[in-house]
């Protein structure tokens, strides 16, 4: 993976863990709390997604979509786990 790979993904990361940060009210956690979110939220969307047919194109921004919906799913858990 070369330095613009890294940059990107980590950009998407910060993008998508801030997105969801907004999306699940009172979470916010910093810069690289969000890149954190956002990749992992990235994995699981990427585990989650094509299995119930939902798979994006190519592209930055599919890539943020994607990454920011699986965020929004961790923040959710994270959400339940804190609120038991």
């Amino acid at each position: 993976m070369g330095i613009e790979s890294l940059l990107i993904f980590l950009l998407i990361g910060a993008i998508a863990g801030w997105l969801a940060g907004q999306i699940v009210s009172g979470y916010g956690f910093g810069l690289l709390g969000n890149i954190v979110i956002g990749i992992v939220g990235a994995f699981i969307a990427g585990a989650i997604l094509p299995r119930v047919g939902f798979a994006l194109g190519g592209g930055i921004l599919a890539a943020i979509v994607h990454a920011t919906i699986g965020a929004v799913i961790l923040l959710f858990l994270i959400k339940l786990v804190k609120r038991a």
